[in-house]
C-alpha cells in the first residue's frame, strides 16, 4: 500500500501545479481587468482547493505509515543531523500543512466576498503565496533541500 500511496502522491502533485497555475493565470486576469467571477472560476476555485486537500490527507496516510518518517521519529536524536530525515520529518509536511491551510482559507473567504474583483484578489494573492511555499517544499530532483524523481513509480 505504501508503494501504491506514494505512487499517487506523485501524480496528484502533477494535478495540482497546473491546477494552481490556471487558477492564478484566472484570478489574475479577472483582477486586473475587472472581469466578473464566473461559474468557471468559482469551480477552477474549488476543484484546485479539492485537489490540495486530497494530496494533504494522501500525503498524511504517507507521513504515518512511512518506514522513513518512522525510523526519523524512533531515531530523532540521530535522524535529525541527516537533512533529508530532517526535511520529509518536519519541513516538508509543515510547508505542506501552511499551504492548503492558505488555500483553504482563500477559497473559503474568497467565495464569500461580495464583489468580483475581491474574490479574484483574494484568490490569487493566497493562493499565490501557498503556491510559492509548494514549490519551495516539494522535493523537485534539483533541489538542494531533498531530491526526489519527477515521477514515482512502483
Amino acid at each position: 500500500m505504501y508503494t501504491f500511496l506514494i505512487l499517487i502522491h506523485s501524480i496528484v502533485r502533477w494535478l495540482i501545479l497546473p491546477a494552481i497555475i490556471f487558477a492564478l493565470f484566472r484570478g489574475f486576469r479577472g483582477w486586473f481587468q475587472k472581469k466578473a467571477f464566473t461559474e468557471t472560476d468559482d469551480t477552477v476555485r474549488h476543484v484546485t482547493a479539492t485537489l490540495t486537500h486530497i494530496q494533504l490527507m494522501v500525503g498524511y496516510v504517507l507521513y504515518f505509515n512511512s518506514p522513513f518518517i518512522g525510523y526519523f521519529r524512533a531515531h530523532f536524536k540521530e535522524a535529525v543531523k541527516q537533512f533529508d530525515f530532517v526535511f520529509f520529518g518536519m519541513i516538508h509536511i509543515t510547508l505542506m500543512t501552511i499551504a492548503i491551510i492558505v488555500v483553504t482559507i482563500s477559497s473559503s473567504v474568497a467565495k464569500r466576498h461580495q464583489s468580483d474583483r475581491s474574490k479574484f484578489k483574494t484568490m490569487t494573492i493566497f493562493y499565490l503565496i501557498a503556491f510559492i511555499i509548494i514549490l519551495i517544499a516539494i522535493p523537485w530532483p534539483f533541489s538542494p533541500l531533498s531530491a526526489r524523481p519527477y515521477f514515482r513509480g512502483f
